[in-house]
């Protein structure tokens, strides 16, 4: 047990998919795992643990943005003995040929600050996925006829952003889509030696305004678990 996470020894798997919203974990968890066992309340961040075609799954919720990350991703990590996490959730577009629906795979991360900029100090240091990941999850994505792209996005601080000189200067850099999680999880897995991805799908467009529908969500989100769970279980 940590101060955040209230499982016992034993209850997380070593395969670990984060959602920010802790109601996405529960509604993940008992839509694709069987024998689903809620194995943390604390602070109302929910966690499951459960099964999936013979292999040993957590979901559990990150909260919003690098900080509340850091925190769970920390204690799954050092407590639990989490080897594989990966960050499925949403994404705003910052290319016009990424449309929204389609999938954006994390390749690298770029970042103003995360909670790890005390660490490194002076040293720009590249937060990068799990290549072995990252290439099981485009072949899945791929097989269901999934537009997908791959390459660098931005990890903001903020989420009501007002620079727009930022977005013009990420886009023209080619950085493909914006959310709050995926660069500090990078930190943490190359830290601890672990494998971190992150899934994600286009919800928002920032340039066009294109939003998907809110009852469409959940049908998005569904195929982005699928390429998680198929990416960790190749």
């Amino acid at each position: 047990m940590t101060p955040h996470i209230g499982a016992a020894k034993g209850d997380i798997a070593e395969t670990v998919l984060m959602p920010g919203d802790p109601l996405r974990a529960k509604w993940a968890a008992e839509t694709f795992l069987t024998d689903v066992k809620c194995i943390n309340e604390i602070r109302g961040m929910l966690g499951f643990t459960g099964m999936w075609k013979g292999n040993r799954v957590t979901i559990h919720g990150s909260g919003m943005g690098m900080p509340s990350l850091s925190i769970y991703a920390n204690e799954l990590i050092t407590t639990y003995g989490a080897r594989t996490l990966i960050r499925i959730g949403s994404t705003g577009s910052m290319q016009h040929h990424v449309k929204v629906r389609d999938v954006v795979i994390a390749m690298t991360a770029t970042s103003i600050s995360t909670p790890s900029r005390g660490i490194f100090k002076e040293v720009n240091f590249a937060p990068c996925a799990d290549y072995d990941l990252l290439e099981a999850a485009v072949t899945s994505a791929r097989s269901k006829g999934s537009d997908v792209h791959v390459g660098n996005i931005y990890s903001s601080d903020v989420f009501y952003d007002e620079r727009p000189d930022l977005t013009e200067m990420m886009t023209r850099h080619g950085v493909l889509a914006v959310e709050m999680e995926a660069a500090e999880l990078y930190n943490l897995a190359a830290r601890h030696g672990c494998r971190a991805l992150a899934v994600m799908t286009v919800s928002d467009h920032l340039l066009t305004k294109d939003a998907l529908p809110a009852e469409e969500r959940q049908t998005s989100f569904a195929d982005m678990v699928e390429v998680a769970l198929e990416a960790a279980f190749p």
